[in-house]
């Protein structure tokens, strides 16, 4: 079965997470993407992991987590003939994404300017923490100082525990995806016109829009965010409870999940207070409603409570650790971590294409490249030969 991306091919600068994570997903759809990294130790993921013989192989976990289905080349692109490789190599692909300070390129003679002359079908995907122009273009930026500016840091937590940041790096990643949808809609374009394009991504512009409702009650209805923790501002009781043996999600949104929360918990005298009678009073009196609500559930085990609560239509679940959550029955169904097999690594488990295509699905075929694994394979497509190739690696070019 063909991939979605089959005859697609991407050259990848990218480093870390926000750009490979782009084209992880591309990968993930068929496209054959071209890592093009430094010879001397590649992308600096290649280092960054739990688990230091890796790190020392320059196979980090981190590299590992986003770069399946990948080629490697080095180039040395401060050598102007690894430039010229480079054009050659841009001359006959269709994506190019890289994820470096606005300007770099431009001073290696390899901006999209450059590129479009000899391939006017590129499409070509720039990743930075502000956006390429604009009074902080030039600053540098890492997910946790995108997670600060954007407001994400300030309306996490509670009044005991604020600024917090997402456990994660939650702004490369919203900013990789962002990234991939971008390109698959100029690749879109590119089929009714013939034309490619610049595409301008910032991890700043790509994470706000995901406070959504939070904004919007600022931006609209002039409200200021409140520190809630496990709350859900928009419904009581929505949020984390105390069980038995430890805690459980419940978002009793409607209703009459509020009235039948009250029939499983065997509290009816809670539906006919007035403080909890409506919607809008309960969120008033959430901080009341709560240990009323707990007292209950902690004669009882989370699991009990999930499986009463779920048979009766009232949203709830487990807080799981992240092994416990990764091995759920469900998570296996769907297939969300794929396995390949790393020579001198053995069996990887890597997460794989999320959306599940019926007529195009998306798939891990190939482990995370060695460094420099594919330079003779690809380099050979576009004229140089084995001993050119090492001609170039003797030279400190390749």
């Amino acid at each position: 079965m063909n991939g979605l991306l089959d005859g697609i091919r991407g050259l990848d600068l990218s480093n870390v997470l926000s750009g490979p994570f782009a084209t992880l997903h591309l990968a993930l759809l068929g496209a054959e993407v071209i890592k093009i990294e430094n010879p001397a130790e590649g992308d600096l993921a290649r280092k960054l992991g739990n688990v230091a013989k890796l790190n020392k192989e320059l196979m980090g976990t981190s590299f590992l987590a986003q770069n399946a289905n990948k080629k490697s080349v080095t180039l040395n692109l401060k050598h102007e003939e690894a430039r010229d490789v480079f054009r050659r190599l841009a001359a006959e692909s269709d994506v190019v994404v890289e994820n470096f300070r606005p300007g770099v390129m431009e001073r290696l003679g390899l901006s999209h300017g450059a590129l479009r002359e000899i391939n006017p079908r590129l499409v070509y995907c720039a990743i930075s923490g502000f956006g390429q122009t604009g009074p902080d273009a030039d600053k540098p930026a890492y997910d946790q100082i995108i997670q600060g500016l954007s407001g994400t840091m300030a309306v996490n937590g509670d009044e005991r525990l604020n600024p917090l940041r997402c456990g994660f790096p939650v702004c490369d990643t919203v900013g990789g995806l962002n990234a991939t949808f971008a390109i698959m809609a100029a690749l879109f374009h590119r089929e009714r016109t013939g034309e490619g394009q610049f595409i301008d991504v910032a991890l700043l512009d790509s994470i706000m829009p995901l406070l959504g409702w939070v904004a919007a009650n600022l931006l609209i209805g002039g409200q200021q965010p409140v520190l809630m923790g496990n709350d859900n501002f928009t419904a009581a009781p929505s949020g984390t409870f105390a069980t038995r043996d430890g805690h459980l999600n419940i978002a009793a949104n409607k209703q009459e999940q509020w009235e039948a929360l009250t029939e499983v918990l065997g509290v009816p005298e809670l539906r006919a207070d007035p403080r909890f009678r409506e919607r809008d009073v309960r969120k008033e009196n959430r901080r009341a409603l709560t240990p009323l609500l707990e007292a209950k559930l902690r004669t009882r085990t989370t699991a009990e409570w999930v499986a009463a609560l779920n048979a009766r239509d009232v949203p709830s679940g487990a807080i799981l650790g992240l092994e416990e959550a990764l091995g759920q029955a469900q998570v296996k169904h769907r297939g969300t971590l794929g396995s390949v097999d790393a020579p001198g690594i053995g069996a990887l488990r890597l997460f794989g294409m999320t959306a599940l295509f019926e007529k195009t699905p998306g798939s891990i075929t190939a482990p995370p490249p060695r460094l420099s694994e594919h330079t003779t394979e690809v380099l050979a497509r576009i004229g140089y030969g084995a001993d050119d190739v090492a001609d170039m690696r003797t030279r400190g070019i390749v």
